[in-house]
């Protein structure tokens, strides 16, 4: 198997170990209650910003620059996941 396929083998276990939480956490109290489309859009955000913070490891090679840009796809991350939790910019994505 090539590099490039066991980092995406990686991604997508940490990435399935990540969305398992809160289902587990449904197992056991009824505060967590996500439907389908809730793991599925949790699973495509973490897996995409996975690949491409692994795209940006391997591609770019200035050290400041690849800090910079992976700070930038965490904290656009966590933008719109907070953008689809609460509605924190009351867009269209978030429901209102």
């Amino acid at each position: 198997m090539k590099i490039a396929n066991k980092n995406l083998f990686l991604i997508f276990l940490i990435t399935t170990a990540i969305v398992l939480v809160p289902w587990i956490a449904m197992q056991f109290t009824t505060e967590v209650n996500w439907a389908f489309t809730d793991f599925l859009v949790a699973f495509i955000l973490i897996f995409g910003t996975g690949v491409i913070i692994n795209l940006t490891l391997r591609k770019i090679k200035n050290p400041k620059l690849r800090i910079l840009l992976v700070s930038l796809v965490v904290f656009l991350l966590f933008l719109l996941w907070a953008e689809l939790a609460v509605g924190v910019f009351n867009s269209p994505i978030a429901g209102n």
